[in-house]
């Protein structure tokens, strides 16, 4: 049987977060504890110098701010190409809304109430910051912020109905990430919420549910509807991505994030490098354009939720480098103080 599914920053999965799984917190991105003011970068450019790969920064004292940032600006071709299908769907809209919207939201509001930390300018003031001024940066009006406790590294976002929608991220990832890495991550989470992700979602869901329930051919046409699910899903994740460089605006910070999901530990995280796990995206590039490979590949990935770390990395460096990236940075103003 199909479960919902929510919008969340993990790792591959071949088994999608379910609600029920997601109400016991089972799935999460973790960042670090050492809290504190995020230092913001510039756009970065990559070039390779003795044949790895460097990646530039530039510093500011302030973020650019996207005053008029639309959803499809940043929004990834695939997860474009997915969406307008599903905005197709005639009525599919107020059903959604109708069926899962309030029940679920109230389900998860008090869970998150019950069991985790709730940030806000009194409690964790300084994750509370980081939230306010990514919002303000992806033009967004920030959503509730909970911290519970949890080893797994991981963070979701859940916006059915739009009026209470809310972002959860782990202890663990907490421990993880550096508080740059720390923002980037509550910045692909607004782009879940910037782009309707949750929305989508679950209006995705209904459909693989309504299939399930059909006699026949109903399982069949359920089965082709998660597959689809899972592909968009992808996408979606890619779209994120890109919102986290947006707020990070260092491509280095964003591949960082994929890169400790992939392999990292607070006690080696010093160790860690960033540009070698990028020569290593290019590489797994290479060793998957031959037709074996590709196929490979493919077997590999098909019933993944998310992209695998190395692909998501490389698309993020490739996308920073863009000239649609940056034609939104010459659209940007500085934030004020």
């Amino acid at each position: 049987m199909a479960s919902l599914l929510l919008s969340s920053l993990c790792f591959p999965s071949q088994k999608p977060c379910s609600l029920t799984s997601s109400l016991r917190f089972s799935s999460g991105a973790p960042t670090e504890s050492r809290f504190g003011a995020p230092l913001f970068l510039g756009f970065g450019s990559s070039s390779k110098r003795n044949g790895r790969i460097k990646v530039s920064v530039d510093s500011r004292a302030y973020p650019l701010v996207f005053r008029d940032l639309d959803a499809d600006d940043f929004r990834h071709p695939l997860d474009k190409q997915n969406t307008l299908l599903l905005r197709a769907i005639p009525g599919l809209n107020e059903i959604g809304r109708v069926i899962l919207g309030t029940v679920t939201e109230q389900i998860m509001l008090l869970e998150n109430i019950g069991t985790a930390v709730l940030v806000s300018k009194n409690q964790l003031p300084e994750l509370h910051k980081m939230m306010i001024e990514a919002a303000e940066i992806l033009n967004i009006e920030p959503p509730d912020l909970y911290v519970p406790q949890n080893p797994v590294p991981n963070a979701y976002t859940l916006a059915i109905s739009g009026k209470k929608p809310f972002v959860i991220i782990h202890t663990s990832l907490v421990e993880l990430l550096t508080r740059k890495e720390l923002q980037a991550v509550l910045a692909h989470e607004l782009g879940h919420l910037k782009c309707d992700h949750g929305v989508w979602l679950t209006f995705a869901n209904l459909l693989t549910l309504g299939a399930y329930s059909l006699p026949g051919l109903g399982g069949f046409i359920a089965q082709r509807l998660e597959e689809q699910l899972i592909r968009w899903l992808r996408a979606a994740e890619l779209t994120c991505d890109r919102a986290a460089l947006l707020v990070a605006q260092d491509p280095k910070v964003v591949i960082s994030v994929l890169m400790k999901l992939a392999g990292g530990c607070p006690s080696m995280a010093d160790q860690l490098n960033v540009d070698a796990f990028l020569e290593q995206a290019y590489s797994y590039e290479k060793a998957s354009s031959s037709p074996i490979g590709w196929y490979i590949r493919n077997a590999q990935t098909r019933q993944l939720s998310h992209p695998l770390p190395v692909l998501r990395a490389r698309e993020i460096d490739e996308w920073s480098r863009s000239r649609e990236y940056g034609s939104l940075l010459k659209r940007a103003t500085q934030m004020s103080k």
